[in-house]
């Protein structure tokens, strides 16, 4: 299944599945987050990638979280700084890390004789996601996103998932860089308890700012899932278009993450059929969730 189908298929309302947290997966399976284990441990991301495949996954996601130049950079006073206590070939290894993440995410449809599955590209804001008063100045950011993009273009992604953004001007300028690039851009915000986004705005707000950009799908992640019922309540009557969304279930506890039994995968299922009944229909996990839990959505949506 290319793209073109997979688009025919989503814009029909059809159920179409996301993976589920990688990240804490890797935790969970015994491991740290650190360097996102892509050198490290590439056959535990492709074991990760093969089990939510298996499980029904029509999408999978690349483990590159937060993994760019400037995550790197954000570690020094300046690249002066950089250059005098940074690891040669510093900046170039996120690009390396991106052509990894795909590399090994490839393998894994490959090995399963999936090629349908697809490949997205886990990209959030440039600054920490949970703190939208850290958002870059939107008017010099579209060069930075167009260079990290096409490094995922370059890798061989298929969809470019624009995920946990906290406000719409950032990700307005990452879904026009992904036009000029040329691949198709899913856009996914985080919403508070109260619906709006992290830093104010209003779903309105959203789906006003994404009406002007036209991203494939619109999604809502990374929230408790009562956070996202409350997001949906409100975004759904405004949006025509594709909706979607995958919630987290556990809690961060800095620096890594809580599992816990708030939300098994089976009141994870309800809470998908409730977000069904809203009108999304791109569904997935976000952080704790397992393959597990993407097995039993698949097995009640097919």
């Amino acid at each position: 299944m290319g793209y073109t189908e997979l688009k025919n298929r989503i814009n029909d309302r059809k159920v179409t599945f996301l993976d589920g947290g990688i990240g804490t997966e890797i935790l969970r399976r015994g491991y740290t987050w650190a360097s996102h284990q892509l050198k490290t441990e590439p056959e535990l991301n492709l074991e990760i990638h093969q089990d939510y495949i298996n499980a029904g996954a029509d999408v999978i996601t690349t483990n590159t979280f937060q993994l760019s130049k400037r995550s790197f950079r954000n570690h020094f006073a300046n690249d002066k700084h950089l250059s005098a206590m940074g690891a040669p070939g510093l900046l170039a290894r996120a690009g390396e890390l991106i052509h990894k993440s795909v590399a090994l995410a490839d393998k894994a449809r490959q090995s399963l004789d999936q090629n349908n599955t697809l490949i997205a590209a886990s990209i959030t804001t440039l600054e920490w996601c949970f703190r939208p008063d850290r958002s870059p100045d939107s008017s010099k950011i579209y060069d930075e996103y167009l260079e990290e993009l096409t490094d995922y273009a370059d890798a061989g992604a298929d969809i470019f998932l624009f995920e946990t953004f906290n406000s719409t001007p950032e990700a307005e300028v990452a879904v026009k860089a992904a036009k000029e690039i040329g691949k198709p851009a899913w856009v996914a915000f985080v919403p508070y308890a109260d619906g709006r986004l992290l830093g104010g705005q209003s779903m309105e707000e959203v789906a006003e700012a994404m009406v002007r950009n036209e991203p494939d799908v619109l999604l809502l992640n990374c929230a408790p899932p009562d956070h996202i019922t409350a997001g949906l309540e409100q975004l759904a009557p405004l949006w025509d278009k594709p909706l979607g969304a995958y919630a987290h279930v556990g809690k961060f506890n800095p620096p890594e993450w809580q599992f816990t039994d708030e939300y098994n995968a089976d009141q994870h299922l309800q809470e998908c059929k409730h977000w069904h009944n809203l009108g999304a229909t791109v569904i997935g996990g976000c952080c704790g969730t397992t393959p597990e839990y993407i097995k039993k959505i698949t097995e009640y949506f097919s």
